[in-house]
């Protein structure tokens, strides 16, 4: 028997119970599509979360207080003195910009209206270390940190919920704690971020977040960013700033009292939970197909018992028992193949209505169904069919041709 002779065969067995079929493949479609939409979903959120982390700037790195050895105790904090020595080129060539931070969730409003908000003291240099541009007006001077202004560069969600509407509001004035701060410039529209919403916040000048707001015991800030000059030198910035915090801080060596992060440590550290998770997900999605090929076992053997006598004949003008084998095998992987065939469609169906309903909740989530998951799941599905095929199979090829042509 050849292989189109045994699909041929095969088809026809199938067209004739199209019912029992039919919730043969039922168990495979249903494995297929939550392995492809799983892994869809798995994939998007891999992709939003370092996209989120990669669109906070470029060649960035993040300096925390507090280090990474038992030892350290009492980690003396950061501070603005800090990161005036990380930016002089003296002693530390390989970094263009910096940008302490200090940060709170503060209270907000305007006219009746109120929300709460991320209340971000920053110098001018944030704008571009943070790769943030504006819908209009403009950033954070440093005339503003001299004279200690009561101004704001507020986001679009803090617009649209005091003001409800994002355009025409330079000269506005909101309140922050009761205290009136002068809208200056609004954001673009940045979505979701690893640090919270990127557009539900209201940046004001350091010195005025210091003094009036985000009080910080002496010139202590949360935490400094740092752009290398470029991704090459991002490992050179880093060592520099290691070497000066280590001098102002008086660190013994192996017991710093402070962590350096680069973007690639957290795109890392995202992509490896995330893949752990998408795996996860998928293992848990693929102990369906293994439950369709259950099924798949459990139809073929009942076929095989159906058609003893027809086995039997078969064997008595000469079938051999590779062909029986062949037969069997080849109807159990079309079954198998059919549902996979269907099960990437609904998968795929399936991965797009949860783009939609994500878009529809402002959520930054686009299912990627990528090749390797289609390839994945039409290989596993056609290998279920196969291995769960193989006993049914076998059974009917042993089959001795006198026992099958006196079975009733």
């Amino acid at each position: 028997m050849n292989i189109a002779q045994a699909i041929i065969e095969a088809l026809e067995s199938v067209n004739a119970n199209k019912m029992r079929s039919g919730l043969t493949i039922l168990g495979i479609v249903i494995g297929v599509a939550a392995v492809i939409a799983m892994l869809a979903v798995g994939n998007g959120a891999q992709n939003t979360i370092t996209g989120s982390i990669s669109g906070l700037g470029s060649n960035l790195l993040f300096v925390f207080r507090g280090g990474n050895n038992e030892n350290v105790r009492n980690p003396k904090p950061l501070t603005r003195g800090d990161a005036d020595a990380i930016a002089d080129p003296f002693q530390a060539p390989s970094v263009e910009l910096v940008a302490p931070y200090i940060s709170s969730n503060l209270s907000v409003s305007f006219d009746g209206e109120k929300t709460t908000s991320s209340i971000n003291g920053v110098t001018p240099e944030y704008l571009q270390v943070r790769n943030y541009s504006l819908l209009e007006g403009e950033f954070i001077s440093e005339e503003n940190i001299l004279g200690r202004g009561s101004v704001a560069v507020i986001g679009v969600e803090v617009a649209d919920k005091l003001f409800g509407h994002r355009d025409g509001l330079i000269g506005e004035t909101l309140r922050i704690e009761g205290q009136p701060f002068r809208v200056i410039g609004i954001l673009t529209p940045r979505g979701g971020g690893a640090f919270g919403s990127e557009d539900n916040v209201v940046i004001i000048p350091f010195s005025t977040a210091q003094s009036r707001l985000i009080r910080r015991s002496g010139d202590r800030v949360d935490f400094i960013l740092v752009q290398a000059v470029s991704a090459d030198l991002v490992n050179q910035a880093s060592d520099e700033i290691a070497q000066i915090l280590r001098a102002r801080h008086r660190t013994e060596l192996g017991a710093d009292d402070f962590q350096i992060f680069s973007q690639q440590d957290f795109v890392a550290t995202a992509q490896s939970i995330t893949s752990v998770l998408t795996i996860f997900l998928g293992g848990i999605a693929a102990i369906s197909l293994l439950v369709g090929g259950i099924g798949i076992m459990n139809i073929m053997l009942v076929s095989v018992t159906e058609r003893t006598r027809e086995i039997g004949l078969r064997k008595a003008i000469g079938a051999r028992k590779r062909d029986i084998l062949i037969q069997f095998l080849t109807e159990s992987s079309l079954l198998s193949m059919f549902g996979g065939i269907i099960g990437i469609g609904l998968g795929w169906t399936i991965a797009f209505i949860v783009g939609l309903i994500a878009a529809a909740n402002n959520t930054e989530l686009v299912p990627v169904v990528g090749l390797d998951a289609i390839l994945l799941a039409t290989i596993f599905s056609t290998a279920v069919g196969l291995f769960f095929g193989i006993y049914p199979a076998n059974r009917a090829a042993n089959l001795q041709p006198v026992e099958a042509l006196r079975h009733e």
